[in-house]
């Protein structure tokens, strides 16, 4: 048994989603892991991690349309406002997503859907970069 970490620091444009399946893909391939599990982490509480559709982009833009009315921008709305406005809505945003996957590998690549992509979901309103950690073990 093998294992491999490495750290990835992922930058978002903007708030909302932002795919880094191809980072994580050349990771695994480095590692000449044939078959294991993958563990991505987000080390953040105002940032999280989905694996979502990555062939239409309107799917982003409604998912981040729909946690903007689940956790608004209201500064009446919340005691905690250390970072500004948007901190609190962002760790609740994290609250209902999560920051860990788990992603099997297998003949050296990830077990992923024809159209699956791993995103970080950037919930502050002024990008920042994210410590992403990922650690593959297995054979």
């Amino acid at each position: 048994m093998r294992q491999a970490i490495h750290h990835l620091n992922v930058r978002a444009r903007a708030r909302g989603l932002s795919e880094f399946t191809h980072e994580v893909a050349a990771f695994v391939h480095d590692t000449s892991i044939e078959t294991g599990i993958l563990t991505v982490f987000c080390r953040h509480t105002s940032a999280s991690l989905l694996i979502q559709e990555n062939a239409d982009s309107s799917v982003q833009r409604d998912i981040e349309r729909h946690f903007a009315m689940l956790a608004p921008e209201d500064p009446t709305r919340y005691e905690h406002d250390t970072e500004g406005p948007d901190d609190m809505p962002a760790h609740l945003r994290t609250a209902l997503t999560q920051v860990q996957l788990s992603i099997p590998v297998e003949h050296g690549r990830m077990v992923l859907g024809t159209w699956q992509g791993i995103y970080l979901f950037e919930h502050r309103a002024r990008p920042q970069g994210r410590d992403i950690v990922l650690h593959l073990i297995g054979e």
